[in-house]
């Protein structure tokens, strides 16, 4: 909190203070490739960061936000390896998007007050090219979702 004196333990690099009761609790994920095998990983995430948003009490409004890629390839990097996928052994993001975005809904949108999949397109290669899927749909859905957002805090706080 602004207000709060922050206390500095010996052996401790950040000091700790008083905190403030979360009122708005935002959690981001992106999924680029292999979102099949992270999937249930990632939707574990969200719903445990729920609970960590609800754990010190009071009553926040927790919202998610999720990247899906719908790149029809992508290159990922380890060290000087690359790793192209190849539509069969590698799945290209396109070919696992929907599964990955109805597992989502499935799973992970029912904890949240607030939850948007935010579809994208990016390859991961030079010159690293990135667009929106439907920005203006995705536009309206954002403005909306913030919309919603505010008029609970009202109500809430």
């Amino acid at each position: 909190m602004p207000s709060g004196v922050a206390i500095v333990e010996k052996d401790f690099a950040v000091a700790r203070g008083p905190t403030a009761n979360i009122e708005v609790g935002v959690e981001a994920k992106i999924l680029a490739k292999a979102m099949i095998k992270q999937i249930d990983r990632v939707i574990g995430d969200l719903q445990r960061q729920v609970q960590m948003f609800k754990k010190s009490g009071g009553n926040p409004i927790c919202v998610g936000f999720v990247g899906i890629n719908c790149s029809d390839i992508y290159t990922s990097y380890e060290g000087r390896r690359r790793f192209r996928t190849d539509g069969r052994k590698y799945k290209h993001p396109i070919q696992e998007a929907a599964d990955a975005q109805g597992r989502l809904r499935r799973d992970a949108l029912p904890v949240f007050e607030e939850f948007l999949i935010l579809k994208f397109s990016a390859t991961n290669v030079s010159p690293y090219g990135f667009s929106w899927i439907d920005f203006g749909a995705l536009e309206l859905e954002y403005n909306a979702l913030l919309t919603r957002v505010s008029r609970e805090y009202d109500v809430r706080f």
